[in-house]
């Protein structure tokens, strides 16, 4: 077992495990980490706690400090820095007339290294921009090419349901979502209903689809079946409960039985 922390350098960013050391931290606590970006500014999400070796990518490195207020004054001058590179980076791609949507503009905590994110159809050519990036802010440049899923993280906006979007709020990692797990809600497979805004399919389509592939779903009732207000869900029981519950009339119409009345004539499932 090794003892960690975790730490998350975005609000629902991914949490990366570190080693506390000798440090005596607590949920969040700012720190300051070394990563293989660089020096990064991070807060503790998951105070201490043991975990297995398996959980862990090595190496595993260790909090530098606890960071200070003047560590969050420089974040804050970095905020600002990374609006003015972004206007930059904005001309200068207009200039190369490179097909290519920018998206997000990011110092690390140390000034080592900026990191541009951008969208674009298929690949981009874009080594003359890194030259002139680099001349203008003599630093190390990144340009990095994102997907329209972790584009909407950056971005933020608000779903078909009226809230926030999941990848915004608290979505660490994206999880795999298929067309399946639609099909298994009897959900509409219109597109535009079963898709974010990312024009993928909506990541809130995992969150039910293990109670659709559970035992516990065979002792429900079946679909169409009408449910009494004591109905047992005994998967033997369900369906002649539900015919003692409601009978046919002549006419076509249904009524409720009295309680321990057995249905007058044929009765029919609703």
């Amino acid at each position: 077992m090794i003892e960690v922390v975790g730490v998350r350098f975005k609000h629902a960013g991914k949490i990366y495990y570190f080693s506390p050391g000798d440090l005596k931290l607590a949920e969040s606590d700012k720190v300051i980490v070394e990563t293989a970006r660089g020096v990064e500014f991070g807060e503790l999400v998951i105070p201490s706690r043991y975990v297995t070796d398996e959980e862990v990518i090595p190496p595993l490195k260790q909090v530098m400090r606890k960071a200070t207020a003047s560590d969050e004054q420089f974040v804050g001058l970095n905020k600002t820095k990374e609006k003015e590179a972004f206007q930059i980076c904005l001309k200068k791609i207009a200039e190369h007339q490179l097909p290519m949507k920018l998206v997000d503009v990011e110092y690390t905590f140390d000034g080592n290294k900026i990191i541009f994110s951008f969208t674009a159809e298929g690949r981009v050519d874009f080594r003359e921009l890194v030259k002139d990036l680099a001349a203008i802010f003599r630093t190390r440049i990144e340009l990095r090419q994102i997907g329209v899923r972790d584009e909407a993280k950056m971005l933020g906006g608000v779903g078909s349901c009226g809230r926030i979007l999941c990848c915004t709020s608290f979505l660490g990692d994206f999880e795999p979502v298929s067309i399946r797990m639609a099909k298994d809600q009897k959900l509409s497979l219109n597109p535009t209903k079963i898709s974010g805004i990312c024009g993928r399919l909506m990541c809130c389509l995992k969150y039910e689809n293990g109670c659709y592939k559970s035992e516990d779903k065979e002792h429900c009732p079946r679909h169409n079946t009408q449910v009494g207000e004591k109905m047992s869900i005994t998967p033997d029981k369900a369906n002649s409960r539900a015919e003692s519950v409601f009978s046919a009339k002549p006419d076509g119409t249904l009524q409720r039985n009295r309680k321990g009345e057995k249905p007058k004539g044929k009765s029919e499932r609703v």
